[in-house]
């Protein structure tokens, strides 16, 4: 409590922000995730008020999440096999069971299993779902209804959505991504201060009165075409928030689909919340390090309770705690106040929410899409080499293709190909070699033969275990083959090793041939 004595003002402007940002993206991630928005309203909410006092992180925002939509969709789609109510229900029995394996997982300290997943596989997982929901999301956006269900048939019908866009709904979905692209980079500190998602929302409630989106009538465009247009494309909310409570269908884990459904959430639900929690970090304005099991955990039966009740999974989501740490927030009470205030949003005003366009919605989504598949995050891979961007397009091109499961285990499995091909000893994909020799003067790790990414975990631990403010050398000097996952993980460990007083020299490294000019680059041989 002292914490809030001290930082509650900074801390519940930062939450009020957050809010206005996490409203709008709340409901658009439960609309395209196939559910009723009040599903993301209830995860946002619950992500705040509880998780925010059990998590292990200071100032992340726990809610629902772009990356999640994918999973959640086919999870509506398989599960429901044709009935709706049925999908929604049966994803909800989909969400508690994920939760409680994370929470599980948390208090069994299985966080660091995380560490397996190389990270461009994670990146080319990401990216396809940026490309999966750019595909979805278009065709609301434009007012029309696609009859593709595949990514790239949704990619194939987006021309023809084009040719028979609904104007007025359109010129909603358009001026909005203009407003999300255009806002952000006009150079006056009280533009800046306006969250972009929020004032999509306002000018689309303003555009749907224009276009009076709330009445049911019919409009002629060009003195030919006639166009319909109604309430269907605004946001549908209960009256009361208690009528919008949903419990899961408890029977649904007998339904074809169930286990790989719930494999595929508690999988990228698990990744996304570490990978994100670990990132905060590095913008915590007191240089504070997570618990990630604890966060875990947090997560996990933040999860749990959210689908006993009928909203989304949600994981520490990145975008809305830089959004957080950038207003001023200083602890967890910021997270607490997000949740509190959309409680109170929805409680109070729920006919507003309703005003809101779907295509207003959908641009939000449409943006988020293409920040998750930038070609700045191709670029970025490359960067590191050839063999991170094989790795990269495999996952992003299987999940497309596949799923997300096939997705990112065809990217690892890419990845160990890739290795014995340029000749990594077998066995260092299961052991790492490598011994520690300690003088008064200084401690040396000695690595020897491959060291890969499915040896991480033990060479976290072993790094882990070093003495503090010491003088440590980490030889490569018996290194035949090192691989960029490993190398991050050495570098992360080095900066923050160097802030505890102690000092690391790196010998032996120079010998090993880059595979790209990045420093992180993959490292092997001499031939």
């Amino acid at each position: 409590m002292s914490d809030l004595k001290q930082f509650w003002k900074s801390d519940l402007v930062s939450g009020f922000i957050v809010f206005l940002i996490a409203l709008p993206l709340s409901l658009g991630i439960a609309l395209a995730s196939g559910v009723p928005p009040i599903a993301g309203l209830f995860a946002a909410m619950i992500g705040g008020l509880l998780v925010s006092r059990m998590s292990g992180s200071f100032v992340t925002v726990n809610g629902p999440a772009a990356g999640l939509i994918v999973v959640v969709l086919h999870g509506v789609e398989t599960l429901g096999q044709g009935d709706a109510m049925q999908g929604y229900r049966s994803i909800l029995l989909v969400t508690l069971a994920s939760g409680l394996i994370l929470f599980l997982a948390g208090k069994l300290k299985a966080g660091k299993l995380a560490e397996l997943f190389p990270s461009s596989a994670v990146h080319g997982m990401l990216a396809a779902i940026g490309v999966i929901i750019i595909s979805k999301q278009v065709h609301p956006a434009l007012g029309v209804s696609p009859k593709g269900k595949s990514p790239f048939e949704l990619i194939a019908e987006i021309p023809h959505s084009l040719m028979n866009l609904n104007p007025e709904v359109a010129v909603i979905g358009f001026f909005s991504i203009a407003l999300l692209l255009i806002l952000p980079r006009i150079p006056v500190r009280w533009v800046q201060l306006i969250p972009a998602p929020m004032a999509v929302v306002l000018c689309g409630i303003g555009l749907g009165h224009y276009f009076d989106l709330e009445h049911q009538h019919n409009y002629l465009f060009l003195s030919s075409h006639e166009y319909t247009i109604g309430p269907k494309f605004l946001v549908s909310l209960p009256d009361r928030i208690f009528d919008g409570i949903t419990f899961p269908k408890f029977d649904a884990f007998h339904l074809p689909g169930f286990w790989s459904v719930l494999v595929s959430l508690t999988l990228v639900q698990g990744l996304e919340t570490l990978i994100s929690a670990s990132a905060v970090d590095r913008f915590d304005p007191l240089k504070r390090k997570s618990d990630l099991d604890k966060d875990l955990a947090a997560v996990g039966f933040g999860t749990f309770v959210s689908g006993l009740i009928g909203g989304l999974p949600m994981i520490a989501e990145i975008v809305r705690s830089r959004a957080n740490v950038s207003n001023g927030a200083k602890t967890s009470w910021a997270n607490f106040f997000h949740g509190m205030f959309m409680l109170l949003f929805v409680a109070l005003v729920p006919g507003l929410i309703h005003q809101i366009p779907l295509s207003a919605l959908a641009a939000i989504l449409i943006v988020t899409g293409f920040r998750l598949a930038s070609p700045e995050s191709f670029k970025h891979t490359l960067h590191i080499g050839w063999d991170q961007l094989g790795i990269f397009v495999t996952t992003l091109v299987m999940t497309l293709a596949t799923d997300l499961l096939v997705g990112i285990f065809s990217g690892i499995i890419f990845k160990v190909m890739l290795h014995i091909v340029r000749g990594a000893p077998l066995v260092s994909l299961f052991k790492l070699n490598s011994w520690v020799e300690v003088t008064d003067e200084k401690v040396t790790l000695y690595l020897k033969n491959g060291v890969l990414f499915s040896s991480v975990i033990s060479l976290k631990k072993q790094l882990s275990m070093l003495p503090k403010e010491k003088h440590v050398i980490i030889d490569f000097s018996h290194v035949t083959f090192i691989d960029h996952s490993t190398l991050e993980k050495i570098h992360d460990f080095v900066e923050d090793y160097k802030k505890s007083s102690g000092s690391i020299t790196i010998v032996g490294l120079e010998r090993l041939v880059a595979s790209a000019d990045h420093p992180l680059a993959s490292r092997m041989k001499r031939a």
